[in-house]
């Protein structure tokens, strides 16, 4: 299989879906529809929606019921990038090769927009509810979403990472728990939205959680090594913020050595558990298997 082509085909797919839920640039509040398009359409490889999707299609979900929970997962995490660029947080100017929202619209506009997504992430997923009105597996998907964004998720994972810059007093299990919140809980969404909608098992939705988790926890080591082996040329944003912003990561943690060989046996172990189930996706094991050894 390759791959990249696949991966190609498919962000073209979810592109057409994004766009059909992104609000109108019109009225006197134009301006935050204009900041929260430009964030969202700049670019990615719409890995969330993407897992969402697939993970939707293991389990047999055909119905157009998934789109607007693709489109909300989307939005969330794009609001969490553009509030992370922001000069309180990262002080980022660049991202995905193109400057960043509050680089384009102003420091002011680029907090609203961030806002603005997270709120309109809600308004389009509940869509849903009109899409299939009698299913209740959506309410359930609805509150998966809500919790792993939220101070029991992302924003707590978040929290925490603030907190801890240039903290002498890291410790492994704190930053375990930064990258499961922060990293892992939306990558959990996705899938555990995608299973549930598809009418996964209570046992499928379980083993579906664990290998998210594990996914999640490889991809942000893999950010942390990338942070300090990539360039900025081949990532499309600025590389050493960790070290600029003073934060500890896995790499400062565990040494560059190891960290490497925890994101191979964190994947190895996420890949075995995709084979122990019965249903099988050929192209979602090999996203996860891409998404983990990614160079970008």
């Amino acid at each position: 299989m390759d791959i990249r082509a696949e991966m190609t085909e498919r962000t073209a797919q979810i592109e057409t879906i994004l766009k059909a839920y992104l609000p109108r640039e019109e009225g006197y509040q134009k301006t935050i529809m204009e900041a929260m398009n430009y964030s969202v359409l700049v670019g990615g490889k719409r890995l969330r929606p993407m897992l969402m999707q697939e993970t939707y299609r293991l389990f047999g979900g055909r119905s157009k019921v998934i789109e607007p929970f693709m489109a909300a997962i989307e939005m969330i995490h794009t609001y969490s990038l553009v509030h992370d660029d922001l000069p309180a947080m990262d002080n980022d100017e660049y991202r995905r090769g193109k400057k960043t929202t509050h680089a384009v619209f102003g420091e002011a506009m680029g907090i609203l927009a961030g806002d603005a997504l997270l709120n309109y992430a809600y308004e389009t997923a509940a869509r849903a509810f009109d899409i299939e009105p009698d299913n209740p597996d959506v309410c359930h998907a609805f509150q998966i979403l809500a919790q792993k964004a939220g101070i029991y998720g992302m924003v707590g994972g978040q929290t925490v990472d603030v907190e801890s810059e240039g903290a002498s007093d890291m410790t492994k299990e704190k930053l375990d728990f930064i990258y499961r919140l922060k990293t892992s809980a939306l990558i959990e969404a996705s899938m555990q939205v995608g299973a549930v909608l598809a009418g996964a098992t209570a046992g499928e939705q379980k083993i579906i959680g664990e290998i998210a988790g594990a996914v999640g926890l490889a991809f942000q080591i893999q950010d942390d090594i990338l942070d300090v082996t990539s360039t900025q040329e081949v990532l499309g944003k600025p590389i050493g913020s960790d070290e600029k912003n003073h934060k500890t990561t896995y790499v400062t943690y565990e040494g560059l050595k190891k960290a490497r060989e925890d994101v191979q046996t964190i994947s190895e172990r996420a890949i075995a558990q995709m084979d122990e189930l019965v249903v099988k996706n050929e192209f979602l094991t090999e996203l996860l298997r891409y998404l983990i050894s990614r160079e970008k």
